[in-house]
């Protein structure tokens, strides 16, 4: 082994090692990146690092990622949400199990008007945990069924994972948004499946919301609530991905209509104040100065790696693996779904795929395929117990009597359904492949 491929297996293990310490991604990024750029070539190296920067930055797609964030974060500090679910959850109600799929609707919703896994899993155990249990609802399931839907906005466009990974596989934001429909829409229709057999099988469970409760509220106050909290934000998210799917507006377009839309349904629906709008402003410079930044320090991470041939160390795994490129992309998924235990989806998109990327790109895998296979899978890693993400995120907003022992066992069938559509866009790409092909992109 020679001494740059010993400095490259020394600068992932310095990176791991820091990540769990405690040090903060960005910082762990750069300072991985200098020590060990330094210690196998000099500081000359670096001199590229400033044109590297320069192209990262003044990128004009970028611009989507604040201008759809802003979107998100408007119509989650609105409250909307609130409304949303009441409203849903009373249309789906008289189901076993109606709450349950309506919390998946209002998940699919938020998931692609917020696409922040974080504020989507908090917003839904605040608001819907409680009343689940109150309603007789298992804590599991229940538990289950928000930090599943909670995750969808990982995958539902306008994902911000999906504009990270146009750029990394150097395809363009249409594509992926049109790719991710139909598995995004799968998985959705997998989670109502099974509550619907839970709903069958042990209608105990999932009980209904009580017929006492339902005719307070008439059907045509209901109606008048639908079509002025939920058809709204439908609209708004079919205007700004039908536009970039359909060809007629760049993402950054689409982005910017979406962000004022986003301030006219929430004046529409009487949400809109000044400190809404401060609020959200605040939250879309902290959110997008934070991913800028990780995409900055992983530039010098980046260089250091290809100066150090790491991309040779990772040909030789790739050749050491039986198989063929099945066994590849197996093992691919595998790494980005353990990696999701101990770091975030913005880390793995620019450290882990940027490594395997070129070994795909030789062997001719398609990759739109390949990114929703990823896509699924970094979703699929945000749940797995014990160290998932939305677990961390709901039982910081649990009451007390649910247990860590219920969200585990909870989220355990949901994360096999992710598994099942992992496998099933594996076996079938054209899930992933159909629509772009359909619409010319």
């Amino acid at each position: 082994m020679s001494g740059d491929e010993i400095l490259v297996l020394l600068m992932l293990a310095a990176f791991f090692a820091l990540l769990m310490m405690g040090v903060p991604v960005a910082l762990t990024l750069a300072t991985t990146g200098f020590v060990f750029g330094a210690l196998g070539f000099g500081f000359d190296l670096f001199n590229l690092i400033p044109a590297r920067i320069y192209g990262v930055v003044a990128n004009y797609q970028w611009l989507a990622i604040p201008l759809f964030v802003f979107m998100g974060v408007m119509l989650e500090k609105s409250r909307l949400a609130d409304d949303l679910l009441d409203v849903v959850g009373h249309l789906a109600g008289g189901l076993r199990g109606g709450m349950a799929i309506g919390i998946i609707a209002v998940g699919v919703l938020m998931g692609a008007t917020t696409g922040i896994v974080g504020a989507t899993v908090i917003t839904l155990g605040l608001l819907t945990l409680p009343t689940l249990l109150k309603r007789g609802y298992h804590p599991g399931i229940a538990c289950g069924a928000i930090c599943a839907s909670g995750t969808l906005g990982q995958i539902i466009p306008p994902s911000l994972i999906l504009i990270l990974l146009s750029d990394i596989l150097q395809l363009s934001v249409g594509t992926l948004f049109a790719a991710a429909v139909i598995p995004g829409m799968l998985l959705a229709a997998i989670y109502c499946t099974y509550i619907i057999v839970i709903g069958m099988v042990k209608p105990e469970l999932v009980p209904p919301i009580p017929i006492e409760e339902r005719d307070a509220v008439s059907r045509r106050e209901l109606w008048t609530r639908f079509f002025k909290v939920v058809v709204p934000p439908v609209l708004l998210v079919m205007a700004v991905l039908g536009s970039i799917i359909g060809g007629v507006a760049a993402p950054t377009e689409a982005a910017s209509m979406g962000a004022l839309g986003a301030v006219l349904v929430t004046a529409f629906a009487g949400r809109f104040s000044f400190n809404v709008l401060r609020e959200t402003c605040q939250s879309t410079a902290k959110i997008t100065a934070m991913m800028m930044f990780i995409l900055i320090c992983a530039q010098v991470f980046a260089l250091s790696f290809r100066g150090l041939h790491g991309e040779d160390l990772i040909n030789d795994l790739f050749e050491f693996l039986p198989g063929g490129v099945n066994t590849d992309i197996l093992f691919l998924i595998l790494l980005i779904f353990v990696l999701g235990f101990f770091i975030e989806w913005i880390e793995i998109s620019y450290i882990a795929v940027p490594l395997f990327l070129p070994i795909f790109a030789q062997q001719g895998v398609d990759l739109v395929w390949l990114g929703m296979l990823i896509c699924i899978t970094m979703q699929t890693s945000f749940l797995t117990p014990p160290f998932g993400w939305a677990l961390f995120f709901l039982r910081g907003v649990a009451p007390p009597e649910v247990t860590t022992r219920h969200m585990y066992m909870g989220v355990i069938p949901f994360v096999a359904m992710q598994m099942l559509a992992v496998l099933l866009v594996f076996l079938f790409p054209q899930l992933a492949l159909w629509l772009p092909k359909a619409i010319g992109w």
